[in-house]
Parts: C-alpha cells; sequence; structure tokens
C-alpha cells in the first residue's frame, strides 16, 4: 500500500499556476513510463475561466492518438458522486430525507436493513456488505462478462450477509450502498434512476457527453481501457469487456474529461442544492475513497475531503478494469481537476508502485488547481 503523500512532496513547492501545471505533466509522465503504469493519462485543471490540459502517453495503443478531453471513458466509482447529486437534489427539494430510511421506501429488502438511513448509505456507514466482493456476484459476473443484472439482482447477492456493524458506528466502503440509495431516489421521485439523472444533474449543469448506460458500449470517440494481465503479456483492451449493468449506481456512469470537469464544480460549488444540504453533506467521519485519494482522506455523503500540504480539494476517486479516476474541487467549485488514465490502479489492483506515483500526480493536480488563489 502506498503511504500517505507527505506535506512537502504534496505541496511541491510550485508557487505559481505555471510551475503547478509543470509538474503536474512532469507527474503523468512518471505514471505512464512507470513499470505497470498506464498506455495515457489525462488532467483537466480549471482555475476559474482558465483551463491547462495536462497529457502523457495515449488513449489509444493502436492508433497512437493522445487523450482527448471529449474522449469517452469509464467514470467507476465517481459515478458515487452522481448517484450523490441526485440524492441529495431531492432531499433539497423536500422529496427525499437525509433520516429516510430503507425501511420507509423499500419495504421488501431484508428487515435487518430497515432502519438504515440515507445518509448512513451515502457515507458509507451502513454496515451492508459489499455485493461486488460477494462470491456469488463474482461466480455471475465471472460466467458472463456482459450480462445484465437487475437492480434488484444486486442487492440480492447480499441480502442474506449480516450486517458488518450496528448502521452509523463504523465506516467502510460498500458498493452496495449506492445500489440501495439509488433504490431510495427511484422510490420517492416514482421514476427511474437515469431519468433522475438527466434531470437532477445532466440538465443543470450542460453535461452533453454523460450516459448510464445498461450493455457495454462506450460511445465513440472513446479512450481505450487496458488490462495488464502480466509484465510479459501485451496489454488487453478491456474498455468494452463490462456490462455496466453489474455496477449500476454505483459506478455504471461514462462520460467524458470535459463533462467532468462541468460536474464536480457544479457539485462541490452548490450548483445542485442549497447551503444547508450541503452543510450536511460535509459531516466528516475518518475513511478512505477507493482507491484511496491524494493526502488525508474524510468521508462526506458521496464526497470525499483530501487534505494535502498546498490546500483541500472535494471530490471522489473511482476505478474499475480499463480506468482510474479522480475528480475533485475547491469548497467554492471555482477551481477544479480532473484526472483519469487508462488501466485500473489502486492499493490492491495493478503495479504498486504506479499506484503510488498515480496518488502524486493526484496531489500534484490538486495543487495546480489551487496555485495562484
Amino acid at each position: 500500500m502506498a503511504g500517505l503523500i507527505a506535506p512537502t512532496a504534496a505541496g511541491a513547492a510550485a508557487t505559481s499556476p505555471a510551475q503547478a501545471d509543470a509538474a503536474l505533466r512532469g507527474a503523468l509522465r512518471a505514471v505512464v513510463t512507470a513499470p505497470g503504469g498506464p498506455p495515457g493519462a489525462i488532467a483537466v485543471v480549471q482555475r476559474g475561466s482558465s483551463r491547462h490540459v495536462a497529457r502523457a502517453g495515449v488513449a489509444d495503443l493502436r492508433t497512437r492518438n493522445a487523450w482527448r478531453i471529449d474522449d469517452h471513458m469509464r467514470l467507476a466509482s465517481t459515478a458515487k458522486a452522481f448517484n450523490g447529486a441526485v440524492a441529495l437534489s431531492l432531499v433539497q427539494q423536500g422529496r427525499l430525507g437525509l433520516d429516510d430510511t430503507i425501511g420507509t421506501w423499500l419495504p421488501t429488502l431484508p428487515a435487518a436493513w430497515s432502519t438504515i438511513t440515507l445518509s448512513e448509505l451515502l457515507h458509507h456507514t451502513s454496515g451492508l456488505a459489499n455485493y461486488t466482493a460477494s462470491p456469488g456476484f463474482q461466480r455471475a459476473l465471472g460466467s458472463n462478462l456482459r450480462r445484465r443484472f437487475t437492480h434488484m439482482q444486486l442487492v440480492g447477492f447480499v441480502a442474506r450477509d449480516p450486517l458488518a456493524f450496528a448502521p452509523g458506528s463504523a465506516y467502510a466502503y460498500s458498493n452496495t450502498d449506492n445500489i440501495v440509495a439509488g433504490l431510495m431516489t427511484e422510490a420517492a421521485a416514482r421514476t427511474p434512476y437515469a431519468q433522475l439523472l438527466r434531470s437532477e444533474v445532466y440538465a443543470p449543469l450542460g453535461l452533453h457527453a454523460t450516459t448510464l448506460p445498461s450493455g457495454w458500449r462506450l460511445p465513440r470517440p472513446l479512450a481505450r481501457g487496458y488490462d495488464f494481465a502480466t509484465s510479459s503479456a501485451p496489454p488487453v483492451d478491456v474498455s468494452e469487456v463490462l456490462s455496466m449493468s453489474g455496477v449500476w449506481a454505483a459506478g455504471g456512469i461514462q462520460s467524458t474529461p470535459a463533462d467532468v470537469t462541468r460536474f464536480v464544480r457544479g457539485y462541490v460549488g452548490g450548483r445542485l442544492f442549497g447551503p444547508a444540504v450541503a452543510h450536511a453533506q460535509r459531516t466528516w467521519v475518518r475513511g478512505n475513497s477507493d482507491p484511496q485519494g491524494p493526502g488525508v482522506n474524510s468521508a462526506g455523503l458521496s464526497l470525499f475531503r483530501y487534505r494535502v500540504g498546498c490546500g483541500t480539494v472535494y471530490g471522489h476517486t473511482g476505478n474499475i478494469p480499463g480506468y482510474t479516476q479522480f475528480i475533485a474541487a475547491s469548497s467554492d467549485g471555482s477551481r477544479s481537476i480532473t484526472l483519469s488514465v487508462n488501466t485500473q490502479l489502486s492499493d490492491g489492483s495493478g503495479s504498486p508502485r504506479a499506484f503510488h506515483l498515480l496518488r502524486r500526480a493526484f496531489a500534484r493536480g490538486a495543487c495546480a488547481a489551487l496555485a495562484g488563489g
């Protein structure tokens, strides 16, 4: 596991936007040239209306094209921030409450889950077992990677599992939390989750290249995602290997660097809900995002706080076969960083060295966003 980045490394002594941008470009080059590193990387830094795009490597090993800001990619668990955006927008409208329980909106789910609140789901303090780690889900997925799952099938994989702890008493990152939260928003709004994304998130923030598929295809143009099975074998293109129905509200969204930049600025900056809801969202508990973000991580409601040596940003990370993501913004949303690479890296997946360098790039990106402020 990569250790926490020391403040001096995260701050990177960069005192101007130009210096910070140069440090970020160097960090991206280090990631893509590391053993087990991704073929390519892109980072979009925005400070007010000023945008800087940094790239390293390639988005497609066949064409050797560089990564473009309108290339489609899997958002992985950064899609959980979109889930939070929908849920908290409904809270703002009074259609759903943070203290509303699973039992109120989804009475057919296990009785042991009935007192768990929406807040606990979004905080990852529910105690629900993680369905993606269940043997049943792993077998089902392994038998057909493009299988289409229903949302209730996903929660069904852990419906008989005991709670890991009393709700609200501890933190444990679980994909089940977001599946159930998505189901609660559907029940409260009497509207499919994909439609809620369009009305509550895409339309208000002007997102035109973001969708939630149930199948496995990615729109064109795309940045291809790769898997390195062994150090000696050529990388495998896994861009369209998996059906996104298997992750749905926990990680199924596909978007572009340009669109996800607009999203994180609006989401963190408070364009989707008011100050009272934002204050509730930023009730922090100890907990890392998955994969671990830069600096010291703390968990809020579908939002993580990342404290690095140069300051603090708020956002989310994610990874899925073929992609690893980091999206974050300053507290008011005016400064942002989105960073994407086209292989899956984390503490336990891919090259530990490459992931250590990627976390350093995350920190350099955060500092570039905050530079000159």
